[in-house]
Parts: C-alpha cells; structure tokens; sequence
C-alpha cells in the first residue's frame, strides 16, 4: 500500500513537471515572437504573430499578419496562415535572440478581394537571425538585424493574370566582428534580385492613353536584373556603394554609385527618433515642419559626399522615345532631334547656372544624335557636407564647382 501511494505521488509528481515545463517552453516561445515583434515595430513593420511553441531550440509559429506602423487606413496588413520554423534559437545574458535560420513552407494565398491580388513565393529562407534584447533598439543593432535571406520564384497576379515575377532574390551581409556585437567595426552587403518580369500589357485596359505609350515604347513585357553592393565602415561612417544596378533587358540600365563619410550609427539613430517624433506628433504645423527640416540639417550637418555618379546605358529605349514623340510631332526622327538640340541651350539657361549650358549642351546633344550613355558624376575636390552644397545652391554660379560636376555621353564604362 505504501509503496503504491508512493508511486501514485512520483507519478503526479512527474505529470506536474512535465505540465509546468510545458507552460515554460508556451511562455519562452511566447517571449522569443514578443520580442521579434517589438524589434521590427522599430523600423516600421507591424507583425503579429499566431501561437508559438517551443520543441528544444526550435520555435514554430502558426501564423503571421504584416502591416506598417505607419499605414494608411487604405493600406491593409497582409495575413499568411503559413506555418514559421525558427530553428537553432538561443537566448543571450541582454535578453536578445539569435536564431540560426527561419523557414517558411511556400506561399500560395490571396490577399486582396477588388481585384483579386494572388501571390505565390517558393523556397522563403532567412538565415542568422539577430534580435536584441535592449530596450532602445540601436542603429547598429539594427544593421545586423539578418545574415542572409532568399527565396526562389515569386509571382503576382490581378485577376488570374499574372503581371510580376521574379525568379529568386537573395541578399547578404557580412559583420564585423560577428553578427550581434554592440562594438560593430564595419559591414558589407550584397542583394540580387534575378529574372525579373513585368507584364504592362493589361494597362491599356484601364488607361488606353499609358497603355498605347507603353506599347509604342516596347515596354508591354519587361525583363531584367537588379544588383547592389556596399561596404559601411562604422567609425567614420564611410559607406561605398559601389553600384546599385538595374538592367533590363532591350531597354537600358541604370547603375548608380556613392561615396559618402559621416553616416555613423549615431547619425542614424538622431534620424530614427526623430522619425518616430514625426510619426507620433500627426500632420505638423508650418512652424513645426520648419523645425523639423531645421533639426533633420543639423543631425546631416557631418555628412559629406565624397563622390556619386548615375550612369545610364541605352539598349533601345531612348530611340524608341525619341521615335514616339517624333511620331507625336508629326516630324522624322532627325528633324525631330535637330529641333530638340536648337531649343536646349535655352532651356538649361533657364536654370540661371551660367557654365551650365557649356556643361550639359555638348554630351546631351551627343547622346540625342547617338543614344548610347549618359553619366552624370559628383565630385567634389575634398569631401563635402551635404549642408554646404545646399548652401552652394543659393548661389547657382558656385554650384558646379562645389559639386565637382561632370556631364558625359557615350563613353565607355569604367572597370
């Protein structure tokens, strides 16, 4: 008899424990999406998630509804009822998170009714996923929120009609030293988004005027590429983009570059909280948007460009617009051209910069007689704050020296 009540309590015992261990892992995975939450209402993203558990290190979530902070009543918050994995999770001593990859089954769903707006993503995959554990989330915290992420083919659809898709997507960063350190020296970062395809043809359904634009440009399906790549170094707040490219095929590419110094995590969290002063306050005053504008130069007061250039390379599309307006003229390209190169000069001297039209005539007028490349670099002759060259611009004739300005056309890219 004793020995049956003793084994009646170890039992009990043993179902209580197990009871309580279940209602610590509920509360720890509870905790854990608590946290990514509040961590991503920092940057503008409302996520609410469904019910989490915990099974060892691996955290799965039944659910999940996006919106944005800062939404508009007409902009309403996508809900996936999608199953999330975050697997290899670990708590640190601060109260952050890391988890070592979060995967999502692919995605098939609705999300709008008028019209009837269909996604459809494959292969969605996030790895080293870093949440702090601090009250106030850093700027350099925030750069370090993902190692990586991908997904495979994406498409979206109007009606049954599909008008975008992409065929996978993938972005990368680097830290140093490793991810989550408060002491962040520098960071580099790559994305590429491949096998882009927009479908412009069901335009003309409801703008007939865009839609025989589009279709007179060659533009009823686009098809491209997108690529960036960067190094910030955080002590002085150098970051390189060395390019940001968007190509598409039959169409052109525009590449974009910068070189900027001063945009230091501290810089960055003066612009974050003043963003959610905005945020907070509602529509400003006149008054009060002026102190805005005032604070926003003084917290951009350290930052200078050291050099930027937008480069596009034409793969039909300027001939083709140069062909429509013709058309629309009534005049042959060449004539329409000619006329177009005799009203330039007058149109840059409207800006009052009288070395402009010397600047800008000669490579405009290249580029419309032989639509090949157009560059347009800054480069300042030592870095320059950003709140000098806007002082520059009050003065139209000092302007282009102070820019380093330089207008090219149809010149070969540089290595």
């Amino acid at each position: 008899m004793r020995i049956t009540k003793t084994t009646t309590l170890l039992l009990l015992s043993g179902v209580a424990t197990a009871a309580l261990m279940g209602q610590a892992s509920a509360l720890e995975a509870q905790a854990f999406v608590d946290r990514v939450a509040a961590v991503y209402k920092t940057i503008g993203y409302d996520f609410k998630f469904g019910p989490a558990t915990l099974d060892g290190d691996t955290v799965t979530v039944e659910g999940i509804t996006i919106g944005l902070t800062s939404a508009t009543p007409d902009m309403k918050p996508m809900s996936f009822d999608t199953e999330i994995t975050f697997s290899g999770v670990a708590e640190g001593a601060d109260g952050s998170y890391t988890a070592d990859s979060v995967t999502i089954p692919d995605i098939d769903t609705d999300f709008s009714t008028d019209p009837v707006g269909h996604i459809s993503v494959a292969d969605l995959r996030i790895d080293d996923l870093y949440v702090p554990g601090s009250d106030t989330v850093p700027a350099a915290a925030i750069l370090q929120l993902i190692g990586s992420y991908s997904t495979g083919a994406l498409s979206l659809s109007r009606d049954g009609v599909e008008v975008a898709s992409i065929a996978s997507m993938e972005a990368t960063s680097t830290f140093n030293p490793a991810q989550g350190s408060a002491d962040l020296v520098d960071l580099t970062s790559t994305m590429s988004i491949n096998g882009i395809s927009v479908d412009l043809s069901t335009v003309s359904e409801e703008d007939p005027q865009a839609g025989a634009v589009i279709e007179a440009l060659g533009l009823t399906n686009v098809t491209g590429d997108i690529s960036q790549d960067l190094t910030w170094s955080m002590a002085d707040g150098h970051m390189v983009l060395n390019h940001f490219l968007l190509d598409f095929a039959d169409v052109g590419s525009l590449d974009l570059s910068a070189d900027l110094t001063g945009l230091t995590p501290a810089v960055l969290d003066q612009i974050y909280a003043m963003q959610a002063k905005m945020a907070s306050a509602g529509t400003p005053t006149e008054e009060e948007a002026q102190a805005q504008m005032m604070s926003g130069m003084a917290i951009m007061q350290g930052v200078s460009i050291v050099g930027t250039t937008v480069r596009y390379d034409d793969a039909s599309l300027a001939g083709k617009v140069l062909d429509f307006f013709a058309a629309q003229s009534g005049a042959d390209r060449a004539t329409f051209v000619a006329g177009l190169k005799a009203a330039l000069p007058a149109i840059i001297a409207d800006s009052g910069i009288p070395a402009l039209p010397d600047l800008v005539y000669p490579p405009v007028s290249s580029f419309l007689d032989d639509p090949q490349s157009l560059e347009v670099r800054v480069a300042p002759p030592q870095p320059t704050s950003i709140l000098v060259l806007m002082a520059a611009a009050a003065n139209p004739a000092s302007l282009i020296t102070a820019l380093g300005l330089a207008v090219e056309a149809n010149t070969a890219a540089a290595e």
